[in-house]
């Protein structure tokens, strides 16, 4: 479900409400998005939920957003455009796109999706939602 009418386009941040917090993707075009998934420790990959968000590890996937955000609402949301200038499309992209398959480190408070997608959109990663 989308909070908004526009389609997202490549490089677009997707904001995705999943109860009392908040899941960060980046659209990568053809309804794909690149985003980070918690892990627990010696199992496989989990989508993103309240039980997983102690995690302190994370794989980096390319998924279909309605896979991604399952029923919850999202919106395409470049908050930073303002203050930030992004990285060219291509580039953003091409970085996401480096990262699949990866573990990386994550935290509810630092490294999260926010930090994960910002960085790959404008070069410094960061999180407001906490």
């Amino acid at each position: 479900m989308t909070e908004n009418k526009d389609c997202p386009k490549p490089g677009d941040l997707i904001e995705i409400q999943r109860g009392p917090y908040k899941q960060w993707a980046l659209y990568v075009g053809d309804g794909y998005v690149i985003h980070v998934t918690p892990l627990d420790e010696g199992s496989p990959s989990l989508p993103a939920s309240s039980g997983s968000i102690h995690s302190k590890k994370a794989k980096v996937k390319k998924e279909l957003l309605e896979v991604v955000a399952r029923n919850y609402k999202w919106h395409v949301n470049n908050k930073c455009d303002c203050d930030r200038v992004p990285f060219p499309v291509e580039e953003i992209i091409w970085h996401a796109e480096q990262w699949i398959g990866r573990v990386v480190p994550y935290g509810l408070f630092d490294s999260n999706s926010e930090d994960f997608v910002t960085m790959l959109r404008y070069g410094d990663g960061f999180s407001e939602q906490v």
